[in-house]
């Protein structure tokens, strides 16, 4: 293991939760769907949970969590475009285009942040001893999590560009409906919506 890598991953991490709390409250001054709102407003409780958990994992490592990498500062940028984005959406037109951008924005961001959970939780089965049980710890709690903001934005993101195409909408997606946490779950989730098209 590459400990500097391995502090490289954890400050992103940590800086694309801080910007996570960002977009989601960003994203929930675009958000129309009632039901949408309800499952933002969940999934930034736990962004903001995630960002606490990221800090004390900082520490235990031995990692100032304000320290600054180039990566970072790049992470921090990316963040900062999808707020952006998001703002200049609700400056310029109908709710309802407002709410496709952040849904977009939401996808891109918990992409990410599926990858980081997914390398952090590589690097707590390659690292021993009280490191490596931290970073296990802090896996087990939140990847599941990961899973579901990712799997299901993704699919209130198609759903909601279907219903903008004028096409018939499953709402909510069924990645709700059947609680999907895993890419299978996922395809199958949206197979199942096509069928009720």
């Amino acid at each position: 293991m590459k400990d500097k890598q391995v502090a490289e991953l954890l400050l992103q991490s940590l800086e694309h939760e801080k910007g996570g709390v960002l977009i989601y409250e960003t994203a929930l001054q675009c958000v129309v769907n009632e039901d949408l709102k309800e499952e933002w407003e969940k999934y930034l409780d736990e962004t903001r949970n995630h960002e606490r958990v990221l800090m004390e994992v900082c520490a235990a490592m031995g990692l100032d969590p304000e320290q600054e990498s180039p990566g970072r500062a790049v992470v921090h940028d990316i963040g900062a475009s999808l707020v952006a984005a998001m703002n200049k959406a609700l400056d310029a037109g109908p709710p309802e285009a407002a709410q496709l951008v952040a849904c977009e924005c939401v996808v891109l961001a918990e992409t990410k942040d599926h990858l980081d959970w997914e390398l952090i939780g590589k690097c707590a089965d390659k690292i021993g001893g009280a490191k490596g049980k931290t970073l296990m710890d802090a896996y087990e709690e939140i990847e599941d999590q990961e899973d579901e903001h990712l799997y299901h934005s993704k699919g209130w993101c198609r759903e909601l560009w279907i219903e903008s195409l004028g096409m018939k909408a499953v709402l909510p997606p069924p990645e709700e409906r059947k609680d999907v946490k895993t890419a299978i779950g996922a395809a199958r989730a949206e197979q199942a919506s096509a069928k009720n098209r």
